[in-house]
């Protein structure tokens, strides 16, 4: 039996390194032992436990389990798709509220017995049916016409005003955080602190004029808000005042 066998079998080998010392035969139970004493050797040396095919699922401090990442990144997904779920059917219903006061608004204009009583409908009633602080109608007229007629909520404009306010060839324009106009609000503008103006083009054979809302909360109205429903009423309101007038469209 030759010199190496013996030291196998003693459990001592010789070093690699040519210096000729004894060292100790690491066994397969010294492995085991060793990774045992330190459970996190794979995680420091991940590119060791690719090669060699070891996917370690450790549950330890600092150490990402996939399964757990994944499920709590799907729960999240879930928490915010109820939540976007929760705000759609709220906005849902908010919606419908607007347009059952916008219907009531639409049958209280219609069902006005005198053109009057419909002037008072829409600066009187609507402002309570809507929920809204203010609303007032303007027209434009010659420069010689009086600035006030004898109706309250109702005021006329210098031609090119509401041009000058919405812009040419725009049938609204909304805003936020602002001071109120007296040309649209009258005595009540320094109330307003959010409006809406919208172009009522009742007859090509009379001057523009327009419906406005004014609120106290400098957020009630503002640019990003949607006018379709506001647009719808303030199409009825121009074919009624038509009628009324018995003026060509």
């Amino acid at each position: 039996m030759d010199k190496k066998t013996n030291e196998a079998e003693d459990g001592m080998v010789t070093a690699p390194d040519g210096s000729g010392r004894q060292v100790k035969l690491i066994t397969a139970d010294d492995v085991v032992a060793y990774l045992k004493a330190h459970p996190d050797f794979f995680e420091k040396h991940a590119e060791l436990g690719s090669e060699l095919g070891v996917t370690p699922r450790a549950q330890g401090p600092g150490v990402i389990d996939m399964q757990q990442a994944i499920l709590k990144r799907l729960r999240g997904e879930i928490d915010r798709l109820k939540t976007e779920r929760t705000e759609i059917i709220a906005n849902s219903k908010q919606n419908q509220i607007v347009q059952n006061r916008i219907q009531a608004a639409v049958i209280s204009i219609i069902q006005a017995t005198t053109f009057e009583k419909m002037i008072h409908v829409v600066t009187h009633e609507l402002p309570e049916l809507l929920d809204v602080d203010f609303i007032t109608m303007a027209i434009e007229a010659n420069a010689d016409a009086p600035k006030r007629v004898p109706v309250r909520g109702v005021y006329v404009l210098a031609p090119g005003a509401i041009d000058a306010a919405i812009g040419p060839d725009k049938h609204a324009r909304l805003r936020s955080d602002i001071v109120g106009e007296d040309a649209f609000f009258g005595e009540v503008s320094r109330f307003v602190k959010s409006d809406v103006l919208m172009r009522l083009r009742v007859s090509s054979g009379s001057p523009d004029g327009v419906m406005c809302f004014g609120a106290r909360d400098p957020e009630a109205f503002g640019p990003e808000m949607s006018t379709e429903l506001l647009f719808f009423l303030a199409k009825v309101l121009e074919n009624t005042i038509r009628a009324w007038l018995d003026l060509p469209e």
